[in-house]
Protein backbone atom coordinates (compact mmCIF):
# COMPACT_ATOMS: atom_id res chain seq x y z
CA UNK A 1 0.00 0.00 0.00
CA UNK A 2 1.16 3.29 -0.63
CA UNK A 3 0.54 6.10 2.39
CA UNK A 4 0.05 9.94 1.32
CA UNK A 5 0.76 11.84 4.35
CA UNK A 6 -1.67 14.96 4.25
CA UNK A 7 -1.10 18.56 5.40
CA UNK A 8 -2.21 17.22 8.99
CA UNK A 9 -0.03 14.59 11.31
CA UNK A 10 -1.52 11.61 11.33
CA UNK A 11 -4.06 12.06 9.01
CA UNK A 12 -3.31 10.02 6.23
CA UNK A 13 -4.24 8.56 2.30
CA UNK A 14 -3.84 5.04 1.90
CA UNK A 15 -3.89 3.40 -1.65
CA UNK A 16 -3.92 -0.01 -2.04
CA UNK A 17 -1.62 -1.96 -4.63
CA UNK A 18 -4.62 -3.08 -7.01
CA UNK A 19 -3.77 -6.04 -9.28
CA UNK A 20 -6.07 -6.29 -12.83
CA UNK A 21 -6.63 -8.64 -15.41
CA UNK A 22 -9.43 -9.29 -17.41
CA UNK A 23 -11.23 -11.25 -15.00
CA UNK A 24 -11.63 -7.86 -13.27
CA UNK A 25 -9.23 -6.72 -10.10
CA UNK A 26 -8.24 -7.75 -6.50
CA UNK A 27 -6.57 -5.73 -3.66
CA UNK A 28 -6.02 -6.22 -0.01
CA UNK A 29 -8.12 -3.87 1.65
CA UNK A 30 -6.38 -4.38 5.05
CA UNK A 31 -3.89 -6.17 6.56
CA UNK A 32 -3.05 -4.96 10.46
CA UNK A 33 0.46 -5.79 9.88
CA UNK A 34 0.89 -3.60 7.02
CA UNK A 35 -0.96 -1.33 8.60
CA UNK A 36 0.47 -1.22 11.84
CA UNK A 37 4.19 -0.87 10.16
CA UNK A 38 3.05 1.90 8.05
CA UNK A 39 0.81 3.87 9.71
CA UNK A 40 0.44 3.53 13.42
CA UNK A 41 -0.62 0.55 16.36
CA UNK A 42 -4.42 0.16 15.86
CA UNK A 43 -6.72 -2.29 16.87
CA UNK A 44 -9.88 -2.03 15.10
CA UNK A 45 -13.46 -3.28 16.81
CA UNK A 46 -16.22 -2.70 14.85
CA UNK A 47 -17.19 -2.07 11.14
CA UNK A 48 -19.48 0.01 9.95
CA UNK A 49 -21.26 0.46 6.49
CA UNK A 50 -23.97 2.72 5.27
CA UNK A 51 -25.80 3.55 1.77
CA UNK A 52 -26.97 6.90 0.89
CA UNK A 53 -27.85 9.13 -2.06
CA UNK A 54 -26.27 11.96 -3.73
CA UNK A 55 -26.95 15.27 -1.72
CA UNK A 56 -26.73 13.58 1.68
CA UNK A 57 -24.31 15.20 3.98
CA UNK A 58 -23.34 13.13 7.17
CA UNK A 59 -21.60 15.21 9.96
CA UNK A 60 -18.99 16.85 11.49
CA UNK A 61 -19.25 13.78 13.55
CA UNK A 62 -16.98 12.20 16.42
CA UNK A 63 -17.36 10.59 19.94
CA UNK A 64 -15.59 12.07 23.22
CA UNK A 65 -13.40 10.05 25.35
CA UNK A 66 -13.12 7.12 26.94
CA UNK A 67 -15.03 6.38 23.89
CA UNK A 68 -13.13 8.46 21.17
CA UNK A 69 -12.63 6.69 17.94
CA UNK A 70 -9.99 6.48 15.00
CA UNK A 71 -11.58 5.42 11.35
CA UNK A 72 -10.51 3.94 8.61
CA UNK A 73 -12.82 4.63 5.86
CA UNK A 74 -13.45 3.49 2.39
CA UNK A 75 -16.03 3.63 -0.20
CA UNK A 76 -17.70 0.77 -2.29
CA UNK A 77 -19.95 1.98 -4.62
CA UNK A 78 -20.08 5.83 -6.04
CA UNK A 79 -18.08 8.70 -4.61
CA UNK A 80 -17.83 10.94 -1.64
CA UNK A 81 -15.99 13.84 -0.14
CA UNK A 82 -14.60 12.91 2.93
CA UNK A 83 -13.62 15.23 5.49
CA UNK A 84 -11.65 15.25 8.80
CA UNK A 85 -11.22 18.60 11.04
CA UNK A 86 -8.88 18.94 14.15
CA UNK A 87 -10.72 19.47 16.80
CA UNK A 88 -7.57 19.28 19.02
CA UNK A 89 -7.44 22.39 21.16
CA UNK A 90 -3.89 23.46 21.29
CA UNK A 91 -3.03 21.74 18.27
CA UNK A 92 -1.36 23.64 15.46
CA UNK A 93 -3.51 22.35 12.93
CA UNK A 94 -6.55 23.00 15.20
CA UNK A 95 -10.04 24.10 13.16
CA UNK A 96 -8.23 22.82 9.47
CA UNK A 97 -9.27 20.43 7.53
CA UNK A 98 -8.42 17.31 5.28
CA UNK A 99 -11.01 16.71 2.34
CA UNK A 100 -10.27 13.73 0.05
CA UNK A 101 -12.43 12.29 -2.85
CA UNK A 102 -13.02 8.38 -2.27
CA UNK A 103 -14.49 6.89 -5.24
CA UNK A 104 -15.29 3.23 -5.71
CA UNK A 105 -12.65 3.95 -8.46
CA UNK A 106 -9.75 5.15 -6.91
CA UNK A 107 -10.33 2.18 -4.37
CA UNK A 108 -8.60 5.04 -1.74
CA UNK A 109 -8.58 5.29 2.16
CA UNK A 110 -8.78 7.56 4.28
CA UNK A 111 -7.31 7.26 8.08
CA UNK A 112 -9.02 9.78 10.86
CA UNK A 113 -7.42 9.68 14.00
CA UNK A 114 -8.73 10.46 17.53
CA UNK A 115 -9.56 13.80 18.08
CA UNK A 116 -11.12 14.76 14.95
CA UNK A 117 -14.55 15.64 13.36
CA UNK A 118 -15.41 13.21 10.41
CA UNK A 119 -18.11 13.80 7.60
CA UNK A 120 -18.86 13.17 4.17
CA UNK A 121 -21.40 14.70 1.33
CA UNK A 122 -22.60 12.21 -1.46
CA UNK A 123 -21.28 12.90 -5.07
CA UNK A 124 -23.10 10.59 -6.86
CA UNK A 125 -26.83 9.09 -6.98
CA UNK A 126 -25.66 6.41 -4.90
CA UNK A 127 -23.02 5.30 -2.38
CA UNK A 128 -21.78 2.66 -0.26
CA UNK A 129 -19.27 4.00 2.57
CA UNK A 130 -17.49 1.42 4.97
CA UNK A 131 -15.77 2.34 7.76
CA UNK A 132 -13.36 0.61 10.44
CA UNK A 133 -13.49 1.54 13.78
CA UNK A 134 -10.78 1.29 16.86
CA UNK A 135 -13.44 2.13 19.59
CA UNK A 136 -17.05 1.07 20.22
CA UNK A 137 -20.31 3.12 19.33
CA UNK A 138 -21.08 4.87 22.31
CA UNK A 139 -24.35 7.01 21.92
CA UNK A 140 -23.68 8.94 25.14
CA UNK A 141 -20.46 10.05 23.85
CA UNK A 142 -21.88 11.68 20.54
CA UNK A 143 -20.15 15.09 19.31
CA UNK A 144 -20.77 17.01 16.53
CA UNK A 145 -20.11 20.20 14.53
CA UNK A 146 -22.03 22.46 12.47
CA UNK A 147 -21.42 21.15 8.53
CA UNK A 148 -21.66 24.60 7.41
CA UNK A 149 -19.29 26.51 10.00
CA UNK A 150 -17.79 29.66 7.83
CA UNK A 151 -15.08 28.85 10.11
CA UNK A 152 -14.26 25.64 8.60
CA UNK A 153 -14.57 26.77 5.07
CA UNK A 154 -15.24 23.42 3.83
CA UNK A 155 -16.63 23.47 0.24
CA UNK A 156 -18.79 19.85 -0.02
CA UNK A 157 -19.13 20.42 -3.50
CA UNK A 158 -22.65 19.95 -3.34
CA UNK A 159 -24.88 23.02 -3.92
CA UNK A 160 -26.72 24.02 -0.31
CA UNK A 161 -30.20 23.38 -1.92
CA UNK A 162 -29.23 20.18 -2.76
CA UNK A 163 -27.61 19.24 0.78
CA UNK A 164 -29.98 16.43 2.57
CA UNK A 165 -29.39 16.53 6.50
CA UNK A 166 -30.66 14.14 9.21
CA UNK A 167 -32.55 16.56 11.86
CA UNK A 168 -29.51 15.95 14.35
CA UNK A 169 -27.06 17.17 11.72
CA UNK A 170 -28.90 20.47 11.21
CA UNK A 171 -28.24 21.47 15.05
CA UNK A 172 -24.43 21.45 15.42
CA UNK A 173 -22.42 23.72 17.00
CA UNK A 174 -19.83 25.68 15.21
CA UNK A 175 -15.95 25.08 16.56
CA UNK A 176 -16.26 28.54 18.39
CA UNK A 177 -19.05 27.91 20.45
CA UNK A 178 -18.56 23.82 21.43
CA UNK A 179 -18.91 23.34 24.45
CA UNK A 180 -16.83 20.26 24.42
CA UNK A 181 -13.03 19.95 22.28
CA UNK A 182 -10.26 17.16 22.79
CA UNK A 183 -7.13 18.54 24.52
CA UNK A 184 -3.76 17.65 22.14
CA UNK A 185 -2.11 17.59 24.78
CA UNK A 186 -3.68 14.74 26.71
CA UNK A 187 -3.24 10.86 24.98
CA UNK A 188 -5.97 10.33 22.86
CA UNK A 189 -5.11 6.46 22.27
Amino acid sequence: MNIIKTEIDGVVIIEPRLFKDDRGYFFESYSEKDFNAQVREIKFVQDNESKSSYGVLRGLHFQKPPYAQSKLVRVIKGAVLDVAVDIRKGSPTFGKHVAVELTEDNHRQFFIPRGFAHGFSVLTPEVIFQYKCDNFYAPQSEGALAWDDPDLGIDWRIPSDKIILSEKDKHHPRLKDAEWLFDYNEQLY
